[in-house]
C-alpha cells in the first residue's frame, strides 16, 4: 500500500502547485505562496530562477517516482 499512499501524496502536491487561482482567493494579505510567487515571476518573463524552480520540482518527481518503481518491485521480489 505504501507506493500508492506515496504516489497520491506526489499527485496532490503536485496539483496544489496549479491551483494558483484558488490561492489568490484563500492568500491573506501580505502573504507569498510559491504558486503566487512563481505567477508574479512569469508575469514579468521567464528567469533563470524559475528555471531552476522547475527543474528541481520536475528532478524530486523524477527521483520519488523512481524510488517508489524501485522499491516497490523490491519488495515483490521478496514475496516469492
Amino acid at each position: 500500500m505504501m507506493p500508492g499512499i506515496l504516489a497520491g501524496a506526489m499527485l496532490a502536491f503536485i496539483v496544489s502547485l496549479d491551483d494558483v487561482i484558488i490561492t489568490l482567493f484563500v492568500a491573506g494579505p501580505g502573504e507569498t505562496t510559491l504558486p503566487l510567487y512563481i505567477l508574479g515571476q512569469i508575469r514579468r518573463g521567464v528567469t533563470p530562477e524559475i528555471n531552476a524552480v522547475s527543474t528541481v520540482f520536475v528532478g524530486i518527481s523524477v527521483i520519488l517516482v523512481s524510488f517508489i518503481f524501485l522499491f516497490g518491485k523490491d519488495k515483490k521480489s521478496r514475496r516469492k
